[in-house]
This record gives C-alpha cells, sequence and structure tokens, in this order.
C-alpha cells in the first residue's frame, strides 16, 4: 500500500465535526496495552517483530499477521507502563490528573503505520473518543521516520526512545519529533576518533538495508574522511541474499584492513553472525553500533574467533528503583486481553494456555526470574532508560500546560522548554532539533573458554570528557588483548615524504625518500626541506648536521707527508750551504760567484718553508702570507738564477779583446739587480693585499655534502700578476741559459741553470691546469707539489753536482785541474 493512501487515511481519521465521525480502512486492532487516565499519551511498540502477507487474490485488502516475537519491545512497552503508573504516584507532577496510555504493536513497517493511524484517530476499544496527546516509540529509526511523515502534518508529538539516526535531527523535516536517546552523529564522532587514537586508518564498514545503518554509514564515511581514515570497503548485509553473504566473506578473507565496523540493527548482526560461524573469519577487531555492542546473548564458542575483543560505545547502564521488580512480577492475569503476553509467555515457558499433545499447559503462575531473556535481564537499564526519560519528559510537558486552554498545539514548545532532572540522576532536556544530551559506555568484550562474555565496562562518562581520557583506555585495552594495527601504508618515517596516489584511497599513500640535500624529521611530511647552506642531512636524511670542513691539515696523511718532505726539503738544501760554506774557498765555490750560490740556497730554503704555510686550517693571516711569501721567495731565487746565468754570459764576453764588461757587474750591481727584481715582486703583492688581499673562503659549490675551507684569492689579477712576473723571470732565465750553455768555461753553470730551468717550467706549465681542475684541499696540494718541485729542482740540477766533485772528486776541485781542463779545451 502506497504512502499516499496511508497519508489519506491519516486525512481522513483527523476529520473531525459535530456531526461525522472517522471509520479507518483496513486492517485495525493494534492496541496491546491500555489504560485510561484524565491525559492520554500513547506508544508504537513491535512486540512482534516479522511480518508475513496474506494475499486474498484480489477479493479484498491483503491482510498480514506476525510470526515472531519480540520480548525485548515488551520490556520497553511494561517500562512505559511502570514509568506512568510512577507519575500518576507522584503528587508533585500532574497534580489532580491522572496519566493514562495505550500501547499499540505492530510487526512491519506497513502495520506501525496503521498503528499509528489508529492511535491518532483516538478511539479506544471500545469506541471511546478520548484523544492522545502524544506518542512515545518508535525503536527504529526508519519506522520513526514514516510516522513523523504523519505525525508532524498535525502537530502531533512524537518522543522516540532508540531511534538514532541523525536524519532526524532536521528540525525543517521533522518538527514534531523528539528524542531522548543521543543522535548517532556523537556515536559516529566517538568512533572516529577512538579509530583516530589507536591509529586505525584503514577499516571495512558493514552495514544492514535500513534507515538507520544506512544514514549512520555514509555519516561515518564522510567524518573518517576529514581525520585521515580511509574505508576499504562498504558492504550492505541483506538476510534473504546470499550474494551479499559471499561478498562479505571474500572480502574478510582478502581484506588488508583488520578492523571492522558492524553498523548494523540488532536483528541484522544477529543474523549476520549466525551466517559467519562455518567461515572462518579470524584476525579482525570488530567495532559495533550501539544497537548490539552491549547484546552479550549473541556471543557463543564458534563465534570467539570472530568477537574477541570487540569494541564499541554502549549507552550507558542506569540503575531505575522498582523497575527490575516490576518487570519480573509480570503475569499473564495483569493482561488478560493480550494476546502478546500470553505467547511470549508459552515461548518463555515451552508451555501452552490451550490444550495440546505437545506441550504442557501453562499455569500463568511459572516465575519469570528462572528465565533468562531480553526481558528478564534486569541488570541494567540501558535502553529502558530512555523510555523512561521519553515518559517523564511529556508528562513535565504537560505540567506546564496545565492552565493552557487547547493542550495539544502547545505541547511541541513546551516539550522543547522541558529540563528536569529524573529520580534516578538523570538530566533531561531537548535543543532546538529535539535531540537530547549524548553520554555513552565504552566498552569491550571479552569471550571466555565457555563462549560465555563479560562486556567490560572500559569508561562510564559524556562523550567529551571519554574522548580527553583515551590514554587510560589504551592502557586498559593493552591489559586485556593486544592492539591490532590497522593502516594500509605504514606512516612515512622521517627522512622520506608522503605522496598520495592518485588512483588510491589517501589513506594508500607512497613514501619517497627526500632528494640529495634535504630532510623530513616528522612522520608522514608533505615535503622535504633544504638544509641551510652550512648544514647536510644525515644519513636517514632526518636531521641536519654541520658539513664537515676540508682542508689541508698536518693531521691527516698527505698534508703530513707534504710537510715531512718540506721539512726534508729544508735540511737537504742546509747541508747543501754547510757543504759550500766549509768549502767556500775552493775554485768550484767561488768560480760560480759564492755571494749569489748561498743567496740562492737562503731563498730556496724559504721556498720550502713557505710551502708549510699552505698546511694547515685557513685563517685570514695564513691566507695572505702563503701567496705572498710564496712569490717573493720565488722572485728572489728566480732573481738569483737569473743574474747567474747573466754573469756566465758576461764572463763569455770580457774574454774577448777590448771587453770591460766584467768590471761594470761587481757585487754592488747584483744585490742591486736582485733587489730590484724582488722589489717588483714586493710591490705587485703589496697592491694585492691593499686592494683585495686573499682570504679564508667556505666554498660549498664544488661539494654539497662538506665544505671546503680554502682561501679565495681575493683579486685574481694581483694573483695572476704574482704567477705572470715569476713566469716572466723564469722564461727570461732559461733563454739566457740556453744561449749559454756551450760557452767554453770548466765550470760553466749555464747547462745545469738550463736543465733546472726546464723542469721549473714544465712543473708550473702543468700546474695552472691541475690547480684549476684539483677539488678542495687537493688544489692546494697540487700547489704546495708544484713548489717543492721546482724548487728541488732548482736545488739539485744547480747544486748536487758540485755538491759531487766536493765530496767524491776533491781532486778536480783545484786550481792546477782547472787550468789544466781548460788548455785542453782550448787545444
Amino acid at each position: 500500500m502506497g504512502w499516499i493512501t496511508l497519508i489519506f487515511f491519516t486525512l481522513l481519521a483527523q476529520i473531525r465535526s459535530e456531526n461525522q465521525s472517522c471509520t479507518l480502512i483496513g486492517q485495525t486492532g493494534f492496541m496491546e496495552f491500555s489504560k485510561e487516565g484524565d491525559l492520554m499519551i500513547g506508544g508504537v511498540f513491535s512486540i512482534s517483530s516479522t511480518r508475513k502477507r496474506v494475499d486474498n487474490f484480489y477479493q479484498s485488502l491483503p491482510d498480514t499477521y506476525c510470526t515472531k516475537l519480540n520480548d525485548r519491545e515488551l520490556k520497553f512497552a511494561r517500562t512505559m507502563i511502570f514509568t506512568v503508573e510512577e507519575i500518576n504516584r507522584d503528587a508533585s507532577l500532574l497534580p489532580g490528573l491522572t496519566l493514562g496510555y495505550r500501547l499499540f504493536n505492530g510487526c512491519g513497517s506497513e502495520n506501525l503505520l496503521r498503528a499509528t493511524v489508529e492511535a491518532m484517530n483516538g478511539k479506544d476499544s471500545d469506541g471511546c473518543n478520548k484523544k492522545l496527546l502524544a506518542l512515545i516509540g518508535h525503536s527504529s529509526s526508519g519506522v520513526s521516520n514514516d510516522m513523523n511523515y504523519m505525525l508532524s502534518l498535525f502537530s502531533f508529538p512524537q518522543v522516540s526512545h532508540l531511534s538514532t539516526c541523525s536524519c532526524l535531527s532536521e528540525n525543517r523535516l521533522y518538527p514534531t519529533f523528539f528524542r531522548t536517546v543521543p543522535s548517532d552523529r556523537f556515536q559516529i564522532h566517538g568512533l572516529v576518533q577512538l579509530m583516530k587514537y589507536f591509529d586505525w586508518r584503514w577499516v571495512g564498514v558493514i552495514y544492514s538495508i535500513s534507515l538507520y545503518s544506512e544514514s549512520g554509514t555514509a555519516e561515518f564515511v564522510k567524518e573518517a574522511s576529514k581525520e585521515g581514515i580511509c574505508v576499504e570497503y562498504v558492504l550492505p548485509f541483506r538476510k534473504t541474499s546470499s550474494k551479499s553473504l559471499e561478498l562479505i566473506v571474500e572480502t574478510l578473507k582478502v581484506s588488508t584492513s583488520k578492523v571492522v565496523l558492524l553498523f548494523s540493527s540488532l536483528s541484522y548482526t544477529k543474523s549476520l553472525l549466525q551466517k559467519l560461524e562455518p567461515h572462518n573469519i579470524t584476525g579482525k577487531q570488530w567495532i559495533g553500533s550501539e544497537s548490539w555492542i552491549t547484546q552479550s546473548e549473541m556471543a557463543s564458542d564458534q563465534r570467539k574467533s570472530i568477537l574477541q575483543g570487540a569494541i564499541g560505545f554502549a549507552l550507558p547502564r542506569t540503575s531505575i528503583a522498582g523497575l527490575g521488580d516490576f518487570l519480573l512480577s509480570l503475569k499473564p492475569s495483569d493482561e488478560p486481553n493480550s494476546t502478546m503476553v500470553k505467547a511470549i509467555w508459552e515461548k518463555f515457558f515451552d508451555c501452552s494456555f490451550s490444550p495440546t499433545n505437545t506441550s504442557t499447559m501453562c499455569t500463568g503462575a511459572e516465575d519469570l526470574q528462572t528465565v533468562s531473556a531480553a526481558y528478564t535481564d534486569v541488570t541494567f537499564f540501558r535502553e529502558e532508560n530512555y523510555v523512561y526519560k521519553a515518559v517523564y519528559s511529556l508528562a513535565h510537558a504537560l505540567h506546564s500546560l496545565l492552565k493552557c486552554y487547547n493542550v495539544q498545539p502547545k505541547l511541541v514548545k513546551h516539550l522543547k522548554l522541558v529540563n528536569f532532572t529524573t529520580k534516578n540522576g538523570a538530566k533531561v532536556a531537548f535543543d532546538e532539533n529535539g535531540d537530547s544530551g549524548a553520554q555513552y559506555d565504552l566498552v569491550n568484550w571479552q569471550i571466555k573458554e565457555d563462549g560465555s562474555v563479560t562486556v567490560i565496562l572500559m569508561a562510564k562518562t559524556t562523550l567529551f570528557y571519554l574522548l580527553c581520557n583515551l590514554f587510560f583506555l589504551l592502557w586498559v585495552v593493552f591489559l586485556l588483548y593486544q592492539v591490532p594495527r590497522s593502516v594500509c601504508r605504514e606512516p612515512c618515517p622521517p627522512g622520506t615524504r608522503k605522496a598520495i596516489n592518485k588512483n588510491r584511497p589517501i589513506c594508500c599513500f607512497d613514501c619517497f625518500e627526500c632528494p640529495e640535500g634535504t630532510i623530513s624529521n616528522q612522520t608522514n611530511a608533505p615535503e622535504c626541506l633544504m638544509c641551510p647552506p652550512e648544514l647536510w642531512p644525515n644519513e636517514k636524511r632526518d636531521v641536519c648536521i654541520p658539513k664537515p670542513v676540508e682542508y689541508l691539515s698536518y693531521e691527516e696523511i698527505m698534508g703530513a707527508i707534504l710537510a715531512a718532505v718540506c721539512i726534508v726539503c729544508v735540511f737537504f738544501a742546509l747541508l747543501i750551504s754547510i757543504i759550500f760554506i766549509a768549502h767556500k774557498e775552493t775554485p768550484i765555490v767561488r768560480a760560480n760567484n759564492s755571494e749569489l750560490s748561498f743567496l740562492l740556497l737562503f731563498s730556496l730554503k724559504l721556498c720550502f718553508l713557505c710551502a708549510l704555510t699552505f698546511i694547515g686550517r685557513p685563517t685570514e693571516w695564513s691566507c695572505m702570507l702563503r701567496h705572498t711569501a710564496f712569490g717573493i721567495t720565488f722572485v728572489l731565487c728566480i732573481s738569483c738564477v737569473l743574474w747567474k746565468t747573466i754573469l756566465v754570459l758576461i764572463a763569455f764576453k770580457s774574454t774577448l779583446p777590448g771587453n770591460n764588461a766584467s768590471k761594470r757587474f761587481g757585487p754592488i750591481q747584483q744585490r742591486i739587480c736582485v733587489l730590484t727584481f724582488t722589489l717588483i715582486q714586493i710591490l705587485i703583492c703589496i697592491l694585492w693585499l691593499t686592494l683585495n688581499p686573499p682570504f679564508p673562503y667556505k666554498n660549498m659549490k664544488h661539494y654539497k655534502e662538506k665544505i671546503i675551507l680554502e682561501c679565495a684569492l681575493g683579486s685574481p689579477v694581483g694573483f695572476w700578476a704574482v704567477l705572470g712576473y715569476i713566469a716572466i723571470l723564469a722564461i727570461l732565465c732559461f733563454i739566457l741559459a740556453f744561449l749559454a750553455r756551450k760557452l767554453p768555461d770548466s765550470f760553466n753553470e749555464a747547462k745545469l741553470i738550463t736543465f733546472s730551468m726546464l723542469i721549473f717550467c714544465a712543473v708550473w706549465m702543468t700546474f695552472v691546469p691541475a690547480y684549476v681542475s684539483s677539488p678542495g684541499k687537493f688544489t692546494v696540494a697540487v700547489e704546495i707539489f708544484a713548489i717543492l718541485a721546482s724548487s728541488f729542482g732548482l736545488l739539485v740540477c744547480i747544486f748536487v753536482p758540485k755538491c759531487y766533485i766536493i765530496i767524491f772528486r776533491p781532486e778536480q776541485n783545484s786550481k792546477k785541474f782547472m787550468m789544466a781542463r781548460k788548455q785542453t779545451k782550448t787545444l
């Protein structure tokens, strides 16, 4: 039957006039319990839960009948009766008036809507027309939604005790809907925060086909995405569909997520768990919605592998004084007109009120305390407390309207203003959407070996404080069992960056190592950060550390070897000087200008020593000293060699008739020339140091991972001017020595000077490209090597042959031998 027809029935039922009455069309008689009072309220429950249709082959309207009983709904109905009687005993609430009730029972949405229409029509079973002022119920969000479409048209208030769908909070669509149970949006927020706290970022969702589950699942997926929680799968479960079950089983076995949210109504959850038993589903952390997470009767030994450690938010457990005794005191004689009480009684005690051959007769005096069922579980009153609060909220709203003439239209307004505390300490108030405050218990299932379950209360507080104290929850859970890990991808560790994979959910990201020169110092860093210029990443690339500073030091092998070579060369030059000083009066020393020889030896010692200034940490003074000392000592050395070469040429010229050149180039002129050549280099160095001197420089361009501490040239022109001047003198010396190499002189040094200058020029011609291309400290090493090689070449080529004669051929170091050799060459 379509909704338009039902709404039409509702409109017909509400038409009132003095001479007109309404009669409902179709199936009626849904009222199960009633008691008259001055003010009447109603309730709609599903004590019978499964509906079957009877088709009359189009001869009449189809009829339905119910096949299953729901003692949990009977418990809700009886709780409402208990609350009404408690209110009637309270002299301070509705004084002088009694509260009556009519409770309707229906199975299936269509019958429940018919029951709602019957309640709105206002006639009792005897035909009395006393209008109901409000309705309590229903438990199902879907049914409450359908009921309110009709009720809101006539400003008829409905207070639900268990319809939690957040969709019902839309005040524009449901202006007369109120509920004492929290909206699912609070539960969903709590579930998302719980998953976030345990770092469950990769979850699956199974839901049942109902407004409650579908709306809750959609809301969860939406809120989870905001917190970076990804849903691997969202699967619907249908009781009558084998394909949906097969898909769920297959997905659970192959999925990588370890956490499963089962957002389902109680009846669907029971059906699903029963069908999952033979499929060996293990290794999953189940999270339940409030509809089933406290229903421990669903546990069994076969379901231990599935439900062990299940966790979820539940409606808080509460005590209601006298309710337990009232429920357990029920007898069929208390409700003689109720077929449901008799049917449930027969179910509880496996007996019958009608004589049969297969069962015993019911006496009606059986003790309900011997029965284990949802109705007889009076340990805690979770859902029942919201029925209790719903009835009290209507009583308080009616109490505030005692002086009003027209009660019903104003009842909705006064329900919004309700604010009271029940006898068991529960505060009741509604916001602008008809929602009440949220309180939850966080519970955990611990299934024993025999299949029985202990629902452990982990926290009992408002949702806000519950989330603030999750640290204690984590500690409790670790004591109970090992918390599973459920992520699609482990977090990117420091040293890597997180990159979103467009083809996969956001939780299934990729991790890439930070590029060279960058770091990430936090987990799941969206990007890598550049290190400052003087810092470099460590091996893990999670922190910037100071770059190693590289320079040629005395502590390393190469620096120590070069320093040792410098010292050996100095001692070698000093040894030659000692030999020359010891034999300064001999012809071989005197014949080659002993003064220039000693000055040359002195300058060579300085050349060897200045190489030491290139070793060690560069400083401002060492940078200026190393280049200038090198330039000046080398010019002094080359000046001496150049002048020795000139003297050889002058000595040959002076032997020619009429040539007095040797008299014009005496010792004074020699000193002046050597000093002049040297002063020119000193002047170049002074200009260099004055205008733009060398300075210590941290070279971070050549190597990315280390700093080369070197002496920057300052002015490249000054540096190359110093080298160029040395090169000019060396080339000039080489040319003159080459021209004088065959002069007939017994102790002619021209050949030795030619060879030494050849080595000198070769070394420095090789130095330039090697200096430019050598990296870091090797640049300094090449420069030191050039200084040592060129200086040592001069020392060996010019002085070693003479030392050989002095030490090993002393007979040749005599005037007689030289004269004889000279005569021999002349002949």
